[in-house]
This record gives C-alpha cells, structure tokens and sequence, in this order.
C-alpha cells in the first residue's frame, strides 16, 4: 500500500513509519497541481530571457556564465554527473529511501518547478525497490547535500549505480529490471535534486528515531539496576520533579516509580537501611535522561519543520519571480543533529556508572565482585564493564560539536558551511553503541537482581528480565561474553523493553 504525503503537513509518525517500514509513498494529487504550476511559472520566466541562476547559468562561482537556450538540458544532466563524486561506503537503503521521501517532500511543495514525472518516477523508484547507491561521505550541509543527492539523481537519470531488490548493478540496468524509463531532466531540474539538506536531515531524523527508543529504554535499565543496588525509589517522588518543572524529568522519574512498583526487593529495605542517598548515577536518572528527552523532544520539532521545508535554490515564487536564496543551508539539522549526540552520550554516559556500581562490590550494597558466582576463580562482567566504558569514551569523543567546523568551499563562493551530513551520519554509530552499553546495563542489572533470590522485583521488571534472559542466560560460570553482549544490544535497539509506560516513538511524543 502506498503512504500519501502532504508536503508542508507529514509529521514525524509518518517519516518514522516510512523508515522503519520501507513502505511506498506518493504525493497527494493537490500538491501535484502545485508542482505543475510552478513549472507554468518558470517556463515564463525563461521565455523573458533574463539570467537565471542554475537555469540559464552556470553553477557556484560559475554563475556568470551564460548557457545558452539549446544547452539548458545537457546543463542539467552534466551537474548530476559532475557532482556525483561522493566517497565511502553505500548508505543503508532504509536510510536512501528516507532521504528520496524527503526530496519528494520538498519538490512537492511547488517552488521548485520540477516537472511532475520527476517525482513521479522518484515514488516508482522506491515501490520498485530501486535504491541509489549513494556514498555516505562528500557533503558539507551547504549548498545542500550536492554529491550523496546527485547520486540520487544520477540513478534517475540512469547513470551511476543502484540497487535492484538488494542486488548492487548498473543504474540503468536497475531501472531496466524494474520496467522504469529513465528521466531526460529539463530546465532546473537537476539544481533542484541536487540542492536541498535532505540526506542531512534523513540522516539526523534515522539518529532521532533509534536515539528516543534507546533513552525510553534507558529508564527501563535505570529500574533494573535500582533493584539491583538495593537503591531507595524516593528520589522518584512525583512532587519533587513536579516542583521543578521540567517535562522529561516529570516523565522519566514516572517510568521509573511505575517499574518498581510491587518489587519486594524495594520492601525488603524501607526501613532500617543505614545508607542516606544513592549515587546519582540512581538518584539523578530522572534530572539527567528527562533532560536528554527534552533536548531530543526540541530537536524533533526542528526535524520536522526541515522535513516539510523547500530548501533548493532558486526558488519560483507564487508571483512567478525566480529567487536565489540561502535554504540550502543545513544549519538548523546540524545543530539539531549536535543536540541529538550530546543526549545520546548523556544517556550511555550516566548508564556506564551504573554498571560501573553494580560491579564495585564497595558499592553496590552486598553483591558480589564483578557479579561473579564464584569471585577470585571467575571474572564474571568485568571485562564486559571494561566494554562499555570504550563505548562510553568513544561517544564523548563524537559527540563533539560539528557544526562549529565550517570550511569554505567552491572558490570560497560558498564560504560557511553547516556540517550536518557528517552531523547527522555519526549519530548512527553512537547509537549502536549506546545500545551496547544498555545491553551490558541489562545483563548486570538482572544478573544483581537474581543474587538477590528470593526477594523478587515488580511483575513489570521480571517481564522485562525474562527477555534479557533469552538475549543472555545467567552468568553462573566464566563464559565468552561477547555474544550476548550483541545479542543484548539488540534487544535494546529492537524497541520498547516494556509496553505502555512512555511514548515509543518520537512520532508519538510530538502527537
């Protein structure tokens, strides 16, 4: 079935789904009218003969250049195949197909006076399952992701490389397979697919979507490991995180008081345990992950605004004018993309304590070293703890800004640039490993949990430790490790650990 867009209107739910599903799409017909008029529109335009840039000019620093009228269809096919220098691996095809939803987006909203085939044959590309292969290195956010989207393009045009129901092939040859004409592009057309932020922005929405799930589930292992610890549920209050205000620490100190609620562990020491507070790495996780939900909660509102934004240039304008403008630039989704890996380290960053705590026999109120059946003799999740500091360390590392790292390029034409392809790109990484530092939360924590026999947790907590049981059976003796730390992980980027207690998806939480 296939998905209507309304460009200017598709919420994040929408853009999730069409990630996460790979579902075909289309444009709706009353948008389409749009794309045809601006087509009207600029056909005026040209026929006055004045200089229009990307149209009837050169590109960049070459805009002085005048090209004349029986040029104008090779103009737009030699910027695809000129620009189409991009470097690296493929980028996943999930992600592709994200990146030509958004390109149809932005074209159908009617400014940039693309014909309406083009988008057209972008829709019955992806239904195909035809998908670009597009190198994930060579943009720097402005103008617009040039390179990853002329390799787009190239495709439609039947140059390049692509792949056909998952097999890699001559571009040509895909279309061919999949009964698609290649497209012979006309005035703008290929400045139009070639300008725009959308391989940033579908790069930070894929970082967002996978970054909310893994701090939701955050909270999950949060409540595990306060267990675990023996911790005191108090700081949970609802009043004292009401008193302060925040939404996200109101949501996430709720998660947490819901999933210990009924624990007998939590009962077994109300009363005459000597110890006055907890380490904020237990007592903090409301202030701390509800902060991190907030900053992703606003980077999800900028995401979704780019995702309906026209952002090629020159635009026609509903007056009929042809104005170059700046919205190429990616600013706004780079530093959306920054805030996205400042959160994700924060998340990984307060959950590496925990185990750090579970395994210090100093603090973790009567477990054994290193939750070890038999400490000494065995090493039990020392070296599993060792793991996700790496992890941690190395998600500090790219969490350092990049949109602060503007170079010029193109003769100094396009002299600041927002690096938010690159932005984007490394949240991918940063989520997986997060979502191994939370899987190695998750084993500790329930390998505590059981040292504490008889005394058992809250129903909603054994449910979720019978699923890390079957990602990684109970340590009772030295075994390698490294299995079900990837299965762990797994488990913890597949979705919600536990239904019901928190939106699921960032679709859900912006409504």
């Amino acid at each position: 079935m296939s998905v209507e867009l309304s460009p200017g209107q598709v919420g994040m739910a929408q853009l999730e789904a069409l990630y996460r599903d790979g579902s075909a799409f289309h444009i709706s017909g009353e948008a389409m009218g749009e794309v045809a008029g601006a087509v009207e529109r600029l056909e005026k335009a040209v026929s006055k003969g004045d200089a229009l840039y990307g149209v009837n000019t050169g590109f960049g620093k070459l805009a002085s250049v005048r090209i004349a009228d029986s040029d104008l269809a090779a103009l737009q096919r030699n910027i695809v195949l000129s620009h189409s220098a991009g470097f690296g691996k493929p980028l996943p095809a999930d992600v592709v197909r994200l990146i030509i939803a958004l390109k149809c987006i932005s074209l159908g909203r009617g400014a940039s006076a693309v014909r309406p085939v083009v988008i057209e044959r972008l829709q019955q590309m992806v239904a195909s399952d035809v998908i670009p292969l597009v190198p994930e290195k060579g943009s720097v956010g402005a103008s617009g992701d040039l390179a990853p989207l002329a390799h787009v393009a190239a495709t439609l045009i039947g140059e390049g490389e692509a792949f056909y129901k998952g097999e890699r092939m001559a571009a040509g040859a895909a279309l061919q397979k999949a009964g698609l004409e290649p497209v012979e592009l006309q005035a703008k057309e290929g400045l139009a697919l070639l300008n725009g932020t959308q391989v940033s922005a579908a790069l930070a929405l894929v970082g967002l979507f996978d970054a909310w799930s893994l701090a939701t589930n955050s909270l999950v292992t949060t409540a595990l490991s306060i267990d675990a610890a023996m911790g005191s549920s108090a700081p949970f209050r609802d009043e004292i995180h009401t008193l302060r205000g925040h939404r996200g620490q109101i949501d996430a100190a709720r998660i947490v008081r819901d999933l210990l609620e009924g624990s007998e562990i939590r009962e077994s020491h109300r009363e005459d345990d000597l110890r006055v507070q907890d380490p904020y790495c237990l007592r903090c996780a409301p202030q701390v992950v509800g902060a991190c939900l907030d900053q992703l909660r606003h980077a999800g509102h900028v995401l979704r605004t780019e995702a309906n934004a026209v952002t090629d240039n020159p635009l026609v304008l509903s007056d009929g004018e042809v104005v170059s403008g700046g919205n190429f630039h990616a600013e706004p989704v780079g530093l959306a993309a920054d805030a996205i890996a400042l959160a994700v380290s924060e998340v990984g960053s307060i959950a590496q304590r925990r185990v750090a705590l579970l395994v210090d026999p100093s603090l973790s109120f009567g477990l054994p070293a290193f939750l070890s059946a038999d400490p000494g003799l065995q090493s039990g999740l020392m070296i599993a703890e060792v793991t996700s500091a790496a992890l941690m360390s190395e998600n500090r590392a790219l969490a350092n800004p990049r949109t602060v790292d503007s170079t010029p390029t193109s003769a100094n034409q396009e002299d600041h640039v927002s690096m938010a392809c690159h932005a984007g790109r490394r949240l991918i990484e940063m989520n997986e490993n997060l979502s191994a530092i939370l899987g190695i939360e998750a084993m500790s924590a329930v390998q505590g949990i059981e040292f504490r026999a008889p005394l058992s947790t809250s129903d909603a907590l054994q449910s979720v430790m019978a699923r890390v049981r079957e990602a990684s059976p109970t340590l009772d003796s030295d075994r390698m490790v490294d299995g079900d730390i990837s299965a762990a992980a797994e488990l913890l980027a597949s979705g919600p650990l536990c239904e019901g207690l928190h939106e699921a998806s960032i679709g859900e939480a912006l409504g």
